[in-house]
């Protein structure tokens, strides 16, 4: 299942896989907001509109979260 992120400040959102979003949860939630940003900007550079557990995987090595 794949659903949209929400986050009131934020528009065009991409879609998440249920896993992606496990993964999120495990972000600290002071900086999940950021991280968001950050997952979402690297799967646009891939040329992808949804957002997958590797990817999450693929951020949180590359920038440490």
């Amino acid at each position: 299942m794949v659903t949209t992120m929400s986050d009131s400040n934020l528009t065009d959102r991409l879609q998440w896989t249920n896993e992606a979003q496990i993964k999120l949860k495990k972000i600290p939630f002071f900086v999940r907001s950021q991280a968001i940003s950050r997952i979402e900007q690297l799967t646009r550079s891939r040329g992808q509109d949804i957002v997958t557990a590797e990817i999450v995987e693929q951020a949180r090595l590359e920038f440490g979260q």
